[in-house]
């Protein structure tokens, strides 16, 4: 790492990693994520790049990975079955491996803002062929993938448990989180899924579009309130999601609100 990049080593919280999702550019240029990564990486251990999420075009979430890499951190890069084809899937794990990416959240899709989806991939084909192909001749090169899914707070199908690390759907409950965890049998890493709100607005869309998260009405009525209350719930369940010792880390959604949930966390009590 150079000493320019500004990216601390084996940061965490205290005993569990924290995985911060940012904002992939919507255009050609990489300034505003490139300032999101140096923001957060005193307190991110490594970096989630969404893949056209929401449905919109972004930069290509290996593209950001990639930078994430350049500047000194760990990256993780979302790669959608919507978007792509078999031929599609296997030019970005080529591109990936020539740009040293090599951790994945392998993801269904949401609904596209335009056209229509592939259809020809799942999740699940995905997995499959992401340990198919990178072990051929073909890829021409001698390195092991990571890849990852997502579960709801709900059992784990059987072939889920085939991935190396799952992240669970955004939860407002360390109640729920823990209930859900002990009865997981997976055992590699666990990430919990906590999001920053960032306004009244935002909570009433996100219970609305997927009604299996419950956003609590003490959080929405806070954040109703005064809009930086968001980041100050979403740290305290981070910090107590790893007090609990339950999970690998935390799966952090700051949104918009980067700069001062990295500020909240590098002042909590007992950092180094």
């Amino acid at each position: 790492m150079s000493e320019s990049s500004g990216y601390p080593p084996d940061v965490s919280v205290s005993r569990g990693e924290i995985v911060c999702e940012v904002e992939p550019p919507l255009r050609p240029a990489l300034m505003h994520v490139r300032h999101q990564i140096g923001v957060l990486s005193k307190v991110a251990s490594s970096f989630l790049i969404p893949d056209n999420h929401l449905g919109r075009a972004t930069v290509s979430s290996v593209a950001v990975a990639h930078e994430v890499e350049r500047m000194g951190g760990r990256s993780i890069a979302c790669i959608n079955a919507r978007d792509r084809n078999l031929l599609g899937f296997r030019r970005d794990l080529l591109t990936a491996a020539a740009y040293g990416v090599d951790q994945f959240l392998l993801v269904y899709g949401d609904d596209p803002a335009s056209g229509e989806r592939t259809g020809q991939l799942t999740v699940r084909s995905m997995l499959d062929e992401l340990r198919r192909f990178s072990a051929t001749p073909a890829f021409g090169i001698d390195g092991a993938f990571r890849a990852g899914v997502t579960s709801r707070l709900l059992p784990l199908p059987t072939w889920k448990a085939e991935a190396d690390f799952v992240f669970a759907q955004v939860s407002f409950s360390l109640d729920d989180l823990l209930r859900w965890r002990d009865s997981l049998g997976f055992q590699g890493p666990v990430y919990a899924g906590v999001i920053v709100l960032a306004s009244a607005p935002m909570a009433r869309k996100l219970a609305s579009d997927i009604p299996e998260i419950r956003v609590p009405a003490s959080w929405a009525e806070a954040v109703e309130q005064d809009a930086s209350a968001g980041v100050e719930l979403a740290c305290e369940l981070a910090l107590a999601i790893d007090e609990s010792g339950a999970f690998a880390g935390v799966h952090l959604i700051p949104g918009t609100r980067y700069r001062e949930v990295a500020a909240r966390l590098e002042a909590r009590p007992g950092r180094p």
